[in-house]
């Protein structure tokens, strides 16, 4: 077997987790993955894919699902039998920052002349400190669109040229110093990067690791695939690092670019050929013009494709938008994020639409037949208050009463992330907005994810709630909600009262970790938090909402086996769709 060029590895948001008495809260109940974000990027599927199609060899190693499938799984033992010519560390959200350097440690210690390059969102807005503050990192490659420089980095590397040429790099030179390379690679389509997964299914076979390659825990009962229309946005929401300001500022990108609309409905068909879960469509299609999603619907209709599929509004569309994503689409699924139900917390935190705009798109949806409609509301916006947020649950039940009758509509209700997105809008300027941050730096975030409660990780706090009040608003939201989903039938009797169990003992566990917390002396203090037996699986999974609540349907054969196993001993399918210009 030829070595491998470069090993991509996807931390956990905390390192020592499994020995830690973390109490994460619900901060993911509403994504796939658990609390220790084990779904790795969907660019190191991309990064793979462009990097292979230019003869370099290529793996990754989703460490922290490896972690989380085993307690006994020895992560320094792996690194240590690895012997790449790069590895490659994701940092693209704050939560991996604790577990990103943490590997980056180990790597340096087994293979301390071996470099390791950083990537991501986060990496891009923290270059300088990343390079200047921790040696065992050695390149930081800028940019939402990385392919064509890291490959640059990788020949360089292998060839041991020098790299001072290579656009979009940050780097330590031998004598110690700083070199932050030009940020002028910035491609104006998409195009030239796929998300390959018959690529994935081949590399699986290779080094006989499903584990490694698992986007997350329970992905194997639930395969879902996403495909993204754009890397990019044209809206201001206040606290997203991807916003249309934010990617202009700190990723050189001034306007969205775009996958070609027959390419995008090529990418659904051949996840389809494989896989029977729902596919999701990252990013509005609505968001580049009438003429992109018109193209798309068009190129879909004839495909017919079964499987469940997923499109994300960033505000209400046209009833004609449904109704010709009705007529192209036979398994329709929606998810929209209106924030809150009051219209001037929506408004401050950059959603320009008013409840009369969302009722009826709503309505339109369930007259369409629609199968799922997912609305998420957020806790800790400019604005909101303890007795808003209560506000927001009442309105989901009015929701409900107005269109639940066919058990389609789902809200759901969840803090922000634990970090504010370093480089977004608020997180600039908080003061403006409302906000007081907590941690700015690298460290002090990496510091901050070893806090026994994730209400003291929280990184902000607003004039309106403080990080008590969010806490507490959390839980309380949660509860409520969950007793009306189960008053409309969206769950059973049993779930709900399961759900409310584990808000209630989430409640008094993080009560208890407030009291240890006034203990002065730290060994008496880490020995009683110890001693609550604070684990992923027992307080940490399912907070608010269980994840099968999230679950879009899934076709009966989930696995298509023999095309599949065809694929992995095949060469690539061909085009099925002619790209247009």
């Amino acid at each position: 077997m030829a070595k491998t060029d470069i090993i991509f590895l996807h931390p956990p948001t905390v390192y020592d987790f499994r020995k830690l008495p973390i109490l994460h809260g619900p901060i993911s109940d509403v994504i796939p993955s658990t609390p220790i974000f084990e779904m790795y990027p969907v660019g190191f599927t991309s990064l793979s894919e462009f990097l292979e199609r230019h003869g370099i060899k290529t793996r990754i190693i989703n460490v922290a699902m490896k972690m989380l499938k085993s307690k006994t799984f020895d992560v320094e033992k792996m690194i240590k039998k690895l012997n790449p010519t790069a590895f490659a560390i994701d940092l693209h959200w704050m939560p991996h920052v604790n577990g990103s350097i943490a590997l980056a440690n180990i790597i340096k210690r087994y293979h301390p002349e071996t470099p390791v390059i950083f990537g991501g969102f986060s990496s891009t807005y923290y270059h300088k400190e990343l390079i200047q503050r921790y040696p065992q990192i050695d390149y930081v490659v800028r940019g939402d669109s990385t392919e064509e420089p890291l490959l640059q980095l990788i020949n360089a590397i292998k060839n041991n040229k020098s790299v001072e040429n290579i656009p979009n790099i940050t780097w330590r030179g031998k004598n110690g110093k700083v070199n932050v390379n030009p940020f002028s690679y910035v491609p104006e389509t998409l195009n030239n990067v796929v998300i390959d997964y018959s690529l994935i299914m081949k590399k699986v076979v290779r080094f006989r690791d499903l584990v490694g390659y698992l986007p997350f825990f329970n992905w194997s009962s639930y395969p879902i695939t996403a495909v993204f229309t754009c890397r990019g946005c044209t809206h201001n929401c206040r606290t997203c690092g991807g916003s249309a300001k934010s990617f202009s500022k700190w990723f050189n990108r001034k306007r969205p670019a775009y996958r070609s609309p027959e390419l995008l409905a090529e990418d659904i068909y051949q996840i389809s050929r494989h896989l029977g879960g729902p596919i999701f469509i990252i990013g509005d299609i609505t968001q580049p013009g009438e003429d992109y999603y018109k193209r798309l619907l068009l190129a879909l209709k004839p495909l017919k494709i079964k499987n469940h599929l997923v499109f994300e509004f960033f505000k209400p569309p046209e009833d004609k938008v449904l109704e010709a994503i009705r007529d192209a689409v036979k398994n329709v699924n929606v998810e929209i994020s209106p924030e809150s139900h009051d219209e001037k917390v929506r408004k401050a935190f950059g959603r320009p639409y008013n409840n009369h705009e969302l009722e009826h798109m709503i309505k339109k949806m369930v007259e369409l037949d629609f199968k799922r409609i997912d609305l998420f509301f957020m806790i800790g916006l400019p604005y909101q208050t303890y007795d808003s947020v209560m506000g927001t649950v009442e309105y989901s039940d009015y929701l409900l009463s107005m269109f639940g009758n066919k058990k389609t509509l789902f809200p759901f209700i969840s803090p922000l992330a634990p970090f504010l997105d370093p480089g977004s809008i608020v997180f600039e300027n908080p003061e403006k907005f409302g906000y007081h941050l907590f941690y700015k730096s690298v460290e002090e975030h990496r510091l901050a994810l070893l806090n026994p409660s994730w209400k003291m990780v929280l990184s902000y706090e607003t004039k309106w709630m403080k990080r008590d009040e969010i806490a507490k608003a959390s839980y309380e939201a949660g509860l409520r909600l969950n007793r009306i989903k189960a008053k409309y039938g969206l769950i059973t009797k049993e779930k709900a009262e399961a759900t409310e169990k584990r808000i209630k003992n989430a409640v008094e566990v993080m009560k208890k970790i407030d009291e240890i917390q006034k203990i002065k002396d730290e060994t008496k203090r880490q020995e009683k938090l110890k001693k609550l037996g604070i684990t992923v699986e027992r307080y940490n999974m399912n907070t608010i909402c269980e994840k099968s609540e999230l679950s879009w349907p899934v076709e009966l054969i989930k696995l298509k086996i023999f095309r599949i196993i065809k694929t992995i001993f095949s060469h690539r399918s061909p085009n099925v769709l002619e790209v247009k210009d």
